[in-house]
């Protein structure tokens, strides 16, 4: 399946590339998020009347991104969670719970900009967490988990 992407998709290309992907993660993802559009004689036509619209944007999304990056990289957050006396969480500390720590301390956070490669956190002390906040725009935070009192 052959589509041209309105905006820069990771791994895959940069706005207004043509892309051949597999018919379901084009259909599926990336139609549905607006990050592309089917590669038609109209589509085509119409993405080069609307580029330099298409480039405002992708300009403001990342000049966005850069200055949340800039409040974020020296944020520190701490998480209390149920724990042993070792240190082992009865649980875990996953995105969902960083961001809505970053969230609640004034750094706005979705589940989805939240990257753990090694999976949810489950052990306390000091833990650096990637932030994606656009495709070109990733930094490290500091998440402290501490064992509940």
């Amino acid at each position: 399946m052959e589509l041209i992407l309105v905006q820069k998709v990771t791994n895959l290309g940069a706005l207004g590339d043509k892309v051949n992907v597999k018919p379901g993660y084009g259909r599926n993802y990336l139609v549905p998020q607006g990050k592309a559009v089917f590669a038609t004689a109209a589509n085509i036509a119409d993405f080069e009347k609307r580029r330099a619209e298409f480039e405002a944007k992708a300009d403001s999304q990342l000049s966005s991104a850069s200055a949340r990056k800039e409040k974020l990289e020296s944020a520190v957050v701490t998480i209390r969670a149920n724990a042993s006396t070792e240190g082992k969480l009865y649980g875990s500390v996953g995105p969902r719970d960083i961001a809505e720590a970053f969230s609640a301390a004034g750094f706005p956070l979705v589940k989805a900009e939240v990257i753990l490669p090694e999976g949810p956190i489950r052990r306390t002390g000091e833990n650096e967490v990637q932030i994606t906040l656009h495709a070109d725009v990733h930094c490290s935070v500091k998440v402290n988990v501490l064992p509940e009192s």
